[in-house]
């Protein structure tokens, strides 16, 4: 979906700014480097708290929009 692979790429682009790994940021929002990996992918079948929870990390919010 492109829609997932947006976020992911705002949420790598956002850990990479703030000069994180995978696995730093994984520690902080209390999941797997590969929950991580996945998300900034835009793979998986991770579910939306968490993709929030990992946006938060690094700043970011999400939003719903009409």
């Amino acid at each position: 979906m492109e829609v997932l692979s947006e976020i992911g790429a705002r949420i790598r682009a956002e850990r990479r700014s703030l000069e994180l790994t995978q696995e730093q940021l994984a520690e902080i929002a209390d999941t797997s480097t590969r929950t991580i990996r996945d998300i900034e992918h835009g793979t998986g079948s991770t579910g939306i708290g968490t993709v929030a929870a990992v946006a938060r990390a690094v700043g970011l919010t999400l939003q719903v929009a009409r």
